[in-house]
């Protein structure tokens, strides 16, 4: 099972993840792609951490992604590919090795990522190229998953392919 939670920042996207990924069997491995680098961020992490079950692991990969999702046993659970993106040099994550690494896996995985489709349009020509890279691959591993879920405020949308939204009520 392949799961992608988009939202906004406090949306309570990765409390839903937590939430699902359970759900899908243990073990959970949170897997985190960027080494926290300032206080707040580190701090961030940590509360993560705390709400999670002990018997759960972190795994922090940092650039190397879809090499840890191999190692991965049991549910992966990922959070967040907005972390994996803007830890690329230049913003230039590679979609290609990571849907091949989480189609390879025998184990359910899920990705919590941003959603910056719904943010206000970037000024600057960095946060114009995150947003475009972390947009396509928001919709490349979208295209793979079994499930995406928006959450938004706490709730949750469940989001149609573009083929079943076409096909009308």
């Amino acid at each position: 099972m392949i799961v992608v939670v988009l939202g906004g920042i406090r949306s309570g996207k990765s409390d839903l993840g937590e939430q699902i990924a359970r759900r899908l069997g243990e073990p959970v491995t949170v897997v985190v792609p960027a080494q926290p680098e300032d206080p707040d961020f580190a701090a961030r992490v940590r509360v993560h951490q705390a709400r999670r079950p002990p018997s759960g692991a972190t795994l922090e990969c940092g650039p190397d992604l879809p090499g840890a999702l191999t190692s991965v046993r049991g549910t992966a659970l990922v959070d967040s590919l907005g972390s994996w993106v803007a830890a690329a040099p230049d913003f230039g994550a590679d979609p290609t090795p990571l849907l091949d690494a989480v189609r390879r896996r025998d184990a359910s995985t899920v990705l919590v990522s941003e959603e910056v489709a719904l943010s206000v349009h970037p000024p600057t020509e960095s946060g114009r190229r995150f947003a475009d890279t972390l947009g396509a691959l928001n919709t490349a591993v979208a295209a793979i998953a079994d499930r995406v879920l928006l959450c938004v405020a706490g709730r949750v949308v469940p989001l149609d392919t573009a083929a079943g939204a076409l096909d009308g009520p």
